[in-house]
């Protein structure tokens, strides 16, 4: 009896060492997991809190877009209006505020301290006083396009005017003023063609001394090419000068009567630059610089293009 009672104690214990043992490698691998899981948690609050701050900054970013202010000659109104849009396509959180009006007015605002980022020109002659003027971020300036002179009456209007040799023939004409590019053009086509004297520089002349030239004809001076374009539109002239690029869309309305040589105008360069603007932080300067890198490229002048511009500029 107490051979058995011994034989049966010791299994017990036996039993009892095993169970231990089993616990004590189950226990190990449930700490492990109680680990991993933590560790999951803590990256899964990482992950949601990086995405509540991206998702903030994205609505901050949607709430102050990047401004930046670009002056353009008037004859680009009209296109420039679809270069942003096409920009902004990709661009979405940069608003493009436009300030269209003469080169020469541009040019006078910006050495006025106006807030300007960008400027694009219908002429090298603002451009060339506003890098004299050390206003040029170097090497931006790029020449963007080129235009041509045409003179122009309404479809219902009759005229003796076959072009701009015979202009003064016209019982009125709408001509900007020498400061402005398509009335500085035009001074030069009449000098080449004898009618205007020689000079250097022929946007001094007058509109008075214009209308003597061309034999004492009424002419409206106008303060840019837009207002040349509804002066004649609206029939308050029987003919004026304005650029190929501004009858887009009026072909209904208007006939070309000539649309003058570049041997007589000279190249009707368009130049582009980032201005300098020392009140501009970082993005605003990034923006600027970023924009006219897209004034230049293929994608943009494919829509000069289809606005009866030349892209064919070096």
């Amino acid at each position: 009896m107490k051979k058995r009672w011994i034989g049966a104690f010791l299994a017990a214990v036996m039993t009892a060492t095993a169970i231990a043992g089993c616990g004590g490698s189950t226990a190990a691998p449930a700490a492990e997991k109680a680990e991993e899981t933590e560790a999951v948690s803590l990256a899964e609050e990482e992950s949601a809190e990086e995405a509540e701050e991206a998702a903030a900054e994205n609505t901050q970013s949607a709430e102050e877009p990047v401004e930046i202010q670009v002056f353009i000659a008037a004859s680009l109104n009209t296109v420039m209006q679809e270069v942003a849009a096409k920009y902004n396509e990709t661009h979405p959180d940069v608003s493009i505020v436009f300030n269209a009006d003469s080169s020469g007015k541009l040019l006078t605002q910006i050495e006025e301290g106006y807030t300007c980022d960008v400027f694009f020109s219908a002429a090298q002659k603002q451009m060339n006083a506003l890098e004299e003027d050390g206003l040029i971020v170097e090497g931006t300036r790029a020449n963007v396009l080129n235009n041509q002179v045409v003179v122009i009456k309404r479809k219902d209007t009759e005229s003796e005017v076959t072009g701009l040799a015979d202009i003064g023939k016209a019982s009125s004409l709408a001509l900007a003023d020498g400061s402005v590019p398509v009335g500085k053009y035009t001074r030069q086509a009449l000098m080449n063609l004898g009618i205007l004297a020689e000079t250097e520089d022929p946007s001094v002349y007058t509109t008075q001394e214009v209308s003597d030239a061309l034999g004492g004809v009424e002419i409206s001076e106008q303060g840019n090419v837009s207002q040349v374009l509804t002066a004649v539109l609206e029939g308050s002239c029987e003919a004026g000068t304005t650029y190929l690029s501004d009858t887009y869309g009026h072909e209904d309305s208007l006939d070309i009567i000539e649309t003058v040589s570049y041997d007589l105008t000279g190249n009707v360069i368009y130049p582009v630059c980032q201005v300098v603007n020392d009140e501009a932080d970082e993005a605003e300067t990034a923006a600027a610089a970023d924009f006219v890198t897209f004034i230049t490229s293929d994608e943009a002048k494919a829509i000069f293009d289809a606005y009866l511009f030349d892209t064919n500029v070096e």
